[in-house]
Parts: C-alpha cells; structure tokens; sequence
C-alpha cells in the first residue's frame, strides 16, 4: 500500500500524523520536512528571549522520538521538488540523490514564508525573519555574540540594539521578549499605532503604552528604507528621513502562505493553497491545511493560528481515514503573547462591517465588534 505522505514537519504536519494514529495505528505515512524533524512549538519562538531559553531548550519532542511514538517514516532534511497529481507522485533530492515516491493520499502542510520587501544598502541582506527553528538559531547567535562576534552564554549576552519592522502579531511579540531580555527596540511601522488590523483604537493605544513604558521606541508612519553597513553595527534610514543605529535588523511585516509546490503543480491557488470544507485541493487526492491552506470553509481565509490548525488537522485525519468530516471552526480566540498587556482577541471577519464597543464605564479592557445587524462579531480582552 501506498503511503500517506505528509509534506512539513511543523504543528500542522505532525498533528496530523498524530491524529491519524489515532484512528489507524499500521497504514503508512511518511512525513517529509526540509528541515530535522524535530517537534517545537513555533509560538515559543517569540518569547523565548525572555525566559533565556536557546535553541535547543525550544524543542519538545526529537524527531527521533516522534517518529518511534508515532510509527512513520520521516525523511528529513530533503526537499520535494516537484509534485505530479496525476501520477500521484512526488520527487524528492536529499544527500542520497533525487528520488520519486508514490502516495495513495498527500497532505500539504508546508506553511508560509516571511513577507520580504525590498531594501536598499549593503547591509539590506543582513535583515532576519525568524520563521522557523533554524532561523531563531541564527537570530540567538546573533544576538548573544559579544562585540567580537565570539559566542557567549545567554546569561552575559550584551545589550543589542535591535529595529523591528512592522508592529503587527509577530513584531508586538518579539519587541516584547527582547525587551525583557534587555535589549533596546524600535519598532518601525507605517501604521498610526500597534496591532491596528486587530485591536480598536482604544486598545492599541493601551498596548503603545505598555510597551512604550518598558523602554519601546515606536516610529509610526514610516517604513525602513535602506539598510548600510556601519563600523559596529547597520545603519537603517527611514522614510521620513530619520536614521537609526541597530546591531541587527529583524523583519515582521507578516507571511504569505507558501504555494509554490502547489501552484507549479497546478492546485488552485490564491492567498493560500485553495481547499474545500473537506480540506481537499483541487486535486482529488491532495489536501492541505495550515499556515499554506485557503479555507473554503471559512469564508476563503487563511488561518494561521494554532487553534485552526488543531481543529483541521481533527477533520482531515477523519477524512484521510475514510470518513468524509467537514471542518467547521469553532470560536477561536488568538492570544496575543504581550506580557506588558497580555491580549485575547477574537477578530471580526476581514471586511466585516461593524463598530467596536467597551462597555460603558469598564476599566478592564474589553470590547465588542458589533455587526452591522447588530450582532456581536468579535471581542477583545
């Protein structure tokens, strides 16, 4: 029998797995990940700084270990080059060669890629995105390193300086953790205030705030222009025409879903790999779910977020199992890891038209979205 090949070794790709053996403890899967395998929790990545976790402390399960619990077949470290649905097959190249494998059912689950924007400078290559495991390796060694670009110990890790752009989820989060590791932080951002796609204004004035009094610096209405090389460090020039100094430059403007695979093979693809409530592709035998997949069953949003994750990778092993389940979301808060102002937040849907409510005389911080009909559509805490 042919096995079900699993594409990505992140939450999406391994819970997937995981409730699979749940319903069928022998069928064949394979799990295929460019990466080692191993099992962490990529939220983590954003606040480990601050309880001076390195990279390895991040993981939680080795994929040794996980391939033992879980009984499949992982090929790590290879990369899948090309997908054929009409042969149901996939080609891979590791260090062993070019090899091509055929699946009775595959499962795309190969994430996003950080949004990059063109910079000009010499030092414009030197800009980080931390999106993986292996890229929070790099951005820690950076930032641990003493002067002399020798390793130290996170414990004596000096101060660096450290320019975010953008002040969205994932730039909120990391200008935080680095914060309190005691770093100093800009945060540049064409915005008027933090978070301002998922928070009322109010309550994006209050996150300013916080952070701000944590030793923050914001520069709303502008973006980074160039990045250039200095004697110790990068120069950044903003659009507004002020100059910044940093020791590393960290991009956080946001993902695209990652569709290439998907798109060259001829998957229906638009912001995200294209599925069904079933979580089907285009193609009959091919699924997707995760940062990649455009849910249909969700009014043709991508999702990435934990809990979507956790709830379509329920349904598609029903599915894969061969008991056709529709995914249907349940109410799916996102908490937003701020410690200066720890935030939950349950957005309206995109383009939903509607206001945002607090409660009269409320000083706990709460909001409602209310609809157009007058139905609660959102909340913020």
């Amino acid at each position: 029998m042919h096995p079900i090949i699993i594409l990505g070794a992140g939450l999406a790709g391994w819970t997937t797995a995981r409730e699979l053996r749940k319903l069928d403890a022998n069928r064949p899967v394979m799990v295929i990940t460019a990466d080692s395998g191993d099992f962490y929790a990529k939220p983590s990545l954003s606040n480990a700084f601050a309880h001076k976790r390195g990279p390895e402390q991040l993981i939680s399960t080795p994929a040794a270990k996980m391939v033992e619990t879980l009984n499949v077949t992982l090929r790590a470290n290879c990369r899948v080059t090309a997908l054929d649905t009409t042969a149901n097959t996939v080609t891979l190249t590791d260090a062993t060669g070019i090899q091509t494998v055929t699946y009775s059912q595959l499962v795309l689950a190969t994430g996003a890629t950080p949004i990059r924007v063109p910079l000009e400078g010499n030092a414009a290559d030197r800009v980080r995105s931390v999106n993986s495991l292996d890229d929070f390796r790099t951005l820690h060694a950076d930032l641990s390193a003493p002067g002399d670009g020798k390793p130290s110990s996170p414990e004596v890790a000096p101060n660096k300086t450290v320019v975010i752009m953008g002040a969205g989820l994932i730039g909120c989060e990391f200008a935080n953790d680095l914060l309190q590791a005691g770093h100093q932080v800009h945060v540049v951002d064409p915005s008027q205030r933090p978070l301002q796609a998922l928070l009322p204004a109010e309550a994006g004035a209050q996150l300013k705030d916080a952070l701000g009094a944590l030793g923050l610096q914001w520069h709303f209405g502008a973006t980074v222009s160039r990045a250039d090389e200095a004697s110790a460090g990068i120069t950044v020039t903003l659009t507004n025409g002020q100059t910044l100094f940093a020791d590393l430059v960290l991009s956080a403007i946001g993902l695209r879903a990652d569709t290439a695979l998907a798109a060259a093979a001829g998957l229906l693809c638009e912001r995200g790999v294209v599925v069904n409530e079933h979580l089907q592709t285009s193609s009959p035998h091919v699924y997707a779910l995760g940062d990649c997949a455009q849910y249909g069953g969700a009014g043709g949003r991508t999702l990435p977020y934990v809990m979507p994750i956790m709830n379509a990778a329920r349904a598609l092993a029903q599915t894969l199992n061969g008991t056709a389940t529709p995914l249907v979301f349940p109410l799916m808060p996102v908490s937003v890891k701020t410690p200066a102002l720890p935030i939950v937040v349950a957005p309206p849907a995109p383009g939903q038209e509607g206001v945002w409510v607090s409660e009269e005389g409320d000083t706990m911080g709460t909001w409602r979205f209310t609809a157009s009909d007058g139905q609660q559509r959102g909340f913020v805490l």
